[in-house]
């Protein structure tokens, strides 16, 4: 991690994302601006937390460990997303190991200024709020369509989803590696190659390189059932 030490730079992010509306007094917060490479680990399970931080610019990998010491790849979050809403009000460590895919910008608030300034502030809490919950949402309704629809299912929700519009803390779910979108939807890249394929011969979708383009989206909706990860 690296501090930016650009006023100028850090103001821009600022209003940019219009942060200065989540706060009632916004004046004298001390904004930082911190810089992660690509692949960097910006969060780790079981570390401390020192500041809450905003997503401004580039794409993180959230993922949590399991027992037999795999990773459970969970979503993928592009701006306007906050990290650190959890650990945050029930003070504990870090719950998601979360790593850079590519360059990426956060504006930071030191925990200790939260506790000391903000952590009454009902403009502030509700912006946590509503993030947290929408958070909340998306893993319950990610599991839910893991859990109850077939491989085929799951994949047409999957690139249904990726066309809607951003919410309001960006894109989230979102990758166009195919080992990836296995993980998070639960099947192996083998079996999701199958489905890739017998989607293509029916020309529903094509593969273009590393990406895959929707071609038929009135007849994917069907097979999704009116499933969606958001």
């Amino acid at each position: 991690m690296k501090m930016i030490r650009d006023t100028d730079l850090l103001q821009t992010q600022i209003q940019q994302f219009d942060m200065m509306s989540l706060f009632t007094s916004p004046n004298g917060i001390p904004f930082e601006l911190r810089c992660y490479e690509q692949d960097e680990l910006i969060l780790q399970e079981g570390e401390r937390m020192d500041a809450i931080l905003f997503l401004v610019e580039g794409k993180v990998k959230i993922s949590s460990s399991v027992q037999t010491g795999k990773a459970l790849l969970l979503l993928f979050c592009e701006p306007f997303a906050i990290m650190g809403d959890i650990e945050l009000i029930q003070k504990v460590t870090v719950q998601s190991q979360v790593e850079a895919v590519e360059r990426v910008y956060c504006v930071a608030i030191p925990f200790t200024y939260i506790y000391d300034h903000l952590i009454g502030d009902p403009k502030f809490l509700m912006s946590l709020l509503t993030h947290v919950t929408y958070k909340l949402q998306t893993c319950t309704t990610a599991s839910r369509v893991n859990l109850l629809a077939s491989v085929e299912n799951r994949f047409a929700s999957y690139l249904l989803t990726t066309l809607q519009e951003e919410n309001e803390f960006g894109k989230e779910i979102r990758t166009n590696n195919t080992q990836e979108i296995a993980d998070l939807i639960g099947t192996t890249s083998r079996h999701l190659n199958r489905v890739i394929l017998k989607l293509s011969d029916q020309g529903l979708i094509r593969k273009v390189g590393d990406a895959i383009q929707v071609v038929d989206e009135s007849r994917l909706t069907e097979i999704s059932h009116g499933l969606r990860y958001e």
